[in-house]
């Protein structure tokens, strides 16, 4: 399937985003949340769904539903093995070494596993104890492994029954539900791993971002695909809230908190629970972008580098978190360990390690397998 360099792109820089966000600078900050109350990690589920659904959904249509799903099973077991590495690295190389130089910022990401260290191991390997950072991953492999069941179900029958459930989940996360869930399993099965060791994200509201990604990328196979046109009024309101957003956000008294030490209104724009008015914020912002993103892309040069690291998107996520967890080594988690030239020259150091990482995927999934040898019959001898 041709690659669409656009979604590439979007992908590329969520991931630049990403990392600034991680690595502690003087950018980490204005640069976070940057196009309102949405952070990068919004817009990199929707794209690597949307993505999913495209790449999948024409394997069902063209191969069938069991070669579709046989590609998403490999494809969660290539994510997990993904996993399992970061979390050996984490583990066993940065614990040891964030000891040996006393950063708290190492400390506070091993904590659970320097406590418990067998028990963390097995668990982490289980997907259930996630460290910081170690957190998006697990939610991606459990999404892949439902998502065949989900696509089989929409493309037979229609995604508006998968859509409501979706929804349903979503609705439920935001009152607690999923917290819930886990304490009665917890309780049920024994599961020594604490509530605040399971990581941030809640995968039960989280899920709804990803299945909308995947009915719009597999609707693109339908008959007839499904148009996502948008009266001029709704055009207007989604500008509006995008401005708004925008402006609150870098221009607001509070910072990145919406509504400063008002935990109960922050949590209106939650984003591990992905709250009401964050996931209207990245409505709007969609609509924004699907009605003038085509003519903003016509008079905007296309941006290569960022189009090859979209292109390579998990090897680069991995990579950008290794990078992460160095620089935690080194230098900790202050945001003025360094003078601004360091963080200058700490920021080009990784990103050109993260581009050459995108670079050498590449040119490996684009190598020219040599043909087959012939095999050369010798006649018999008489």
């Amino acid at each position: 399937m041709r690659r669409l360099w656009e979604i590439d792109a979007l992908r590329g820089l969520m991931l630049v985003l990403m990392t600034v966000t991680h690595l502690p600078s003087r950018l980490t900050d204005p640069l976070g949340q940057p196009f309102g109350w949405v952070s990068a990690a919004e817009g990199f589920v929707l794209l690597s769904a949307f993505v999913c659904g495209l790449v999948y959904g024409g394997i069902g249509h063209q191969k069938g539903v069991p070669a579709m799903r046989q590609a998403f099973w490999r494809r969660a077991v290539t994510v997990y093995l993904c996993q399992a590495a970061l979390l050996l690295f984490l583990f066993f190389v940065i614990a040891g070494l964030g000891l040996r130089a006393d950063q708290p910022a190492v400390h506070e990401r091993v904590r659970y596993f320097m406590a418990y260290p067998h028990q963390a191991f097995v668990w982490a390997l289980a997907l259930v104890h996630e460290p910081a950072l170690l957190d998006i991953l697990p939610m991606y492999i459990l999404f892949m492994l439902a998502s065949p069941w989900v696509m089989a179900y929409g493309m037979r029958h229609g995604w508006q029954r998968p859509l409501t459930v979706s929804a349903g989940l979503w609705l439920l996360a935001q009152f607690g539900f999923t917290n819930w869930l886990y304490r009665g399993v917890q309780a049920l099965l024994g599961v020594p791993v604490p509530l605040d060791e399971t990581g941030a994200f809640d995968s039960l509201a989280w899920q709804f971002l990803w299945f909308a990604g995947l009915w719009l990328g597999c609707s693109r196979h339908d008959a007839e695909p499904t148009r996502l046109v948008f009266s001029p009024a709704v055009v207007r309101i989604a500008v509006a809230i995008a401005i708004i957003g925008i402006v609150w956000r870098h221009f607001g008294p509070t910072g990145q908190a919406p509504f400063g030490s008002h935990d109960a209104l922050n949590q209106w724009f939650d984003k591990w629970r992905l709250a009401p008015l964050r996931l209207l914020n990245l409505v709007a912002l969609c609509i924004v972008a699907l009605r003038f993103g085509p003519t903003w892309l016509a008079h905007l040069p296309r941006p290569k580098v960022l189009e090859t690291l979209g292109s390579s998107s998990l090897s680069v996520f991995c990579a950008h978190l290794v990078a992460v967890f160095l620089v935690l080594v080194i230098w900790g988690g202050d945001f003025h360990a360094r003078p601004w030239w360091g963080d200058a020259l700490m920021l080009a150091a990784v990103f050109a390690g993260l581009y050459a990482v995108a670079v050498g995927v590449v040119r490996w999934e684009a190598r020219v397998k040599p043909p087959p040898r012939k095999k050369v019959v010798r006649p018999r001898s008489a």
